[in-house]
């Protein structure tokens, strides 16, 4: 094998790696650990629905159970 040889395999090698550079970097970048763990984070949430109203009768109540002063007290 010739030197022309093997530099023109070495510009096919670089040549093939930039063109995957994108795809490399979002397999193996730095940022892909952090990636992962949020998504096993965001995998374990879950979206609460109809607790609404609980909670609006639970503030009803709690407001309710609220002492008040009438204004004829105030003077």
């Amino acid at each position: 094998m010739s030197w022309l040889y093997i530099a023109l395999l070495a510009l096919a090698v670089a040549a093939v790696v930039g063109a995957e550079w994108p795809r490399l970097e979002m397999r193996f970048g730095v940022d892909t650990r952090r990636r992962r763990q949020r998504a096993k984070r965001k995998a374990g949430l879950r979206v609460v629905r109809d607790e609404a109203d609980d909670f609006a009768a639970s503030v009803e109540r709690d407001l309710a159970s609220l002492p008040t002063i009438d204004e004829t007290e105030r003077r």
